[in-house]
């Protein structure tokens, strides 16, 4: 007899959630918002080791976690387009790559519009806290020290970072020594450290970085029409050429941040690297 009650029960148990199931509408997984960064520009992007409340996982390499400029204006603009971040390392000359053939959506890695990117990519609204500007980081005992112009750099050794718009300004420098170019930014420090360059091309953002944690090295900033010349809007979010409507939403979200949340976001990505230091 329980037999048949336990029976009972089992089937009335099966009945119920066929037919309630059918009844209960499945809500929909949020789409992903697949982002390139290089992780190794700070303090716009780099990686750590532990996660945070701020910082993002890398999809791609188990165990660190992506953070900085760069980062936060992606989740801001995940959270308006209302999808999930997932963010992926890639260096620098893949980047551009990975984007045309699918791997990601777009890329949010302080690139800047240049023409020839424009061939191979369609580019945000700037999304920088101020127009971007380039400096030369040299040694604090080196005989440039004083300079305020480009032509004070005449026969210096200068470097810039591959395949970048900082190695390919330098021929502006007249009289330039221009040396091979490093594959990532810690490279033409670490040459300006160690004597093997006069100079380092840098953004003046990351330049003041570089300054405040290293008392050997000094940031050169240019008045106007004493710099380089740039040819590029600025940092802008890059998608795939035929993503009209990606690109539209993401100049909504980009929008909506002010000039001065976006200057909150630099300072305490900027506060948040010092810490990471001490």
């Amino acid at each position: 007899m329980k037999k048949y009650v336990v029976l009972l029960i089992l089937l009335a148990c099966m009945y119920v959630y066929v037919h309630f199931s059918e009844d209960v509408e499945e809500v929909p997984a949020k789409p992903v918002l697949r982002v390139g960064v290089e992780c190794d520009y700070v303090p716009n992007s780099w990686e750590e080791v532990k996660p945070s409340k701020s910082n993002v996982p890398i999809s791609n390499q188990k165990g660190y976690y992506a953070e900085g400029y760069d980062i936060q204006i992606a989740k801001i603009v995940a959270r308006e387009l209302d999808m999930i971040l997932e963010v992926r390392k890639i260096a620098w000359n893949d980047l551009l790559p990975s984007l045309n053939n699918g791997e990601i959506d777009a890329i949010f890695s302080s690139m800047l519009d240049t023409e020839e990117r424009k061939k191979l990519a369609s580019f945000s609204e700037p999304y920088e806290v101020k127009k971007a500007e380039y400096g030369i980081i040299v040694d604090s005992v080196s005989p440039y020290i004083t300079a305020k112009s480009l032509k004070d750099f005449d026969g210096a050794r200068i470097v810039g970072e591959k395949g970048t718009k900082l190695d390919e300004v330098i021929d502006q420098i007249p009289g330039v020594i221009h040396i091979k170019p490093t594959a990532k930014v810690q490279g033409m420090i670490d040459a300006v450290l160690r004597d093997e360059a006069d100079g380092a091309v840098i953004d003046t953002d990351t330049g003041n970085y570089y300054e405040l944690t290293n008392k050997n090295l000094t940031m050169i900033k240019f008045s106007e029409n004493e710099g380089f010349e740039l040819g590029f809007t600025g940092v802008c979010a890059g998608v795939r050429k035929d993503d009209t409507e990606l690109l539209h939403k993401i100049n909504i979200a980009l929008e909506k941040i002010s000039r001065s949340e976006r200057q909150k976001i630099m300072d305490t990505a900027t506060s948040r690297m010092m810490t990471n230091l001490q």
